[in-house]
């Protein structure tokens, strides 16, 4: 059974109440599928089925490991240190997130 060893790097406790989309795509013009959040700095990146895969980018050069989905009705995070996805009660609030530019 897999465990996520890296909790006490989330600084992020409280999600914010709205976000414009993933920062680095809005930077460069570049378009996102789904929205996620790292949990030790805020950022905002899109998911792996982006074409930009920023959120992942992001774990590479920072070293954060985890993250958590910002799509409506969904409360999962992700370990990239420990491959392992799951919920972190810890976290709370709901943001409002724009329409993606893909459409999904």
């Amino acid at each position: 059974m897999s465990v996520c060893l890296h909790r006490d790097q989330i600084e992020l406790r409280e999600l914010p109440a709205s976000v414009e989309g993933c920062e680095e795509c809005l930077r460069t013009g570049g378009e996102w599928l789904h929205l996620r959040i790292c949990l030790t700095c805020g950022q905002v990146g899109c998911c792996d089925s982006s074409p930009n895969r920023h959120a992942t980018a992001h774990y590479h050069q920072s070293n954060h490991p985890l993250i958590r989905s910002l799509e409506p009705g969904e409360d999962w995070s992700w370990c990239y240190a420990d491959e392992v996805g799951l919920l972190l009660r810890e976290v709370t609030g709901v943001t409002a997130i724009p329409p993606s530019p893909l459409g999904g």
